[in-house]
């Protein structure tokens, strides 16, 4: 293999060419040589309709960033780590739990790496937050992730089809950060799922957690949000609140501002995939995704009015 990281999108939608592109051109180590999606590429690079394509037409690539909706990974992911390519998942890394086993071994017999990502992680307020916290006594969570489906997932009808995550894909990204900063693990005590009447993933969710200490954590998730987003997790401490807000890029210790920083979650992202293809080894945390579905299997489901785009 080259030393540059070769690496072809799979997926060119929104979160490719807004977060992808552009983060991969600030990192060094790595370089964008092809996309495959069904339609035609605006990025000037060699464009191919499918993987299938471009594994058998492409240029010679060495990775994949699979920016595919999650339905579809697997299938994909396997093709590439069996054709003996790296593999990038966006998040969420699938539609379920049991499909990405079967990837990790995948992984491990190829010698590539497989990467599960958890872009809000790598906000660059989480690290602080979680070394603040971990030297306080937490009291209560409070999770608001609220945002205008139509300004961030304009027209993608597969987000609340079955797989697709509904609310739970901005969603994750909160849960992402909650298991991030945490000293301990959570579990999902009830959930409240509220699915339009002509859809079958929700577009709003409200959450109850703990750890074994019996931690309360609450989370609200809504689609329906109009004006800016609210990406918003309340850390109520013995010392005063810990804020992280702007999904992870402001940091409050009380009244008193500790971060504030502009978004860099991407190229942080692929740096780390660099490092982890270089060292041979794959990461996989399947923590958040477990979170949502174990809302989906404890949650009650509510009926609401219908959504149209």
């Amino acid at each position: 293999m080259s030393d540059l990281l070769r690496v072809a999108i799979v997926g060119f939608g929104e979160i490719a060419r807004r977060q992808h592109v552009s983060a991969i051109a600030k990192t060094s180590g790595v370089a964008l040589v092809a996309v495959a999606d069904p339609a035609k590429s605006p990025s000037g690079l060699p464009h191919f309709r499918d993987l299938q394509e471009l594994l058998r037409d492409g240029p010679e690539i060495d990775a994949v960033a699979l920016c595919t909706p999650p339905q579809a990974r697997h299938a994909q992911a396997a093709a590439a780590l069996a054709a003996g390519k790296h593999v990038l998942l966006e998040k969420p890394p699938g539609s379920t739990l049991s499909e990405l086993t079967p990837l990790i071994a995948a992984a491990g017999e190829a010698g590539r790496t497989l990467f599960a990502t958890w872009h809000s992680r790598y906000a660059p307020a989480v690290g602080p937050a979680r070394q603040l916290l971990a030297g306080r006594t937490i009291n209560r969570v409070t999770i608001i992730w609220k945002e205008d489906v139509r300004v961030w997932h304009p027209g993608q009808a597969w987000i609340f089809e079955a797989g697709g995550f509904g609310v739970f894909d901005p969603g994750i990204n909160a849960l992402s950060i909650l298991t991030e900063i945490l000293p301990r693990p959570v579990f999902v005590r009830s959930a409240m799922l509220d699915v339009p009447s002509n859809r079958e993933a929700p577009i709003a969710a409200a959450i109850d957690l703990s750890d074994e200490d019996g931690l309360p954590i609450h989370a609200e998730f809504d689609f329906r949000q109009t004006g800016p987003p609210n990406w918003d997790i309340l850390c109520e401490t013995e010392a005063g609140p810990v804020t992280l807000s702007k999904g992870g890029r402001q940091l409050r210790d009380g009244s008193r501002l500790v971060v504030d920083a502009t978004d860099e979650e991407y190229p942080a992202l692929y740096r780390r995939f660099v490092a982890l293809t270089s060292d041979g080894k794959s990461e996989v945390d399947l923590a958040p995704l477990r979170l949502v579905a174990d809302s989906f299997m404890l949650g009650r489901r509510r009926s609401v009015e219908a959504f149209g785009d």
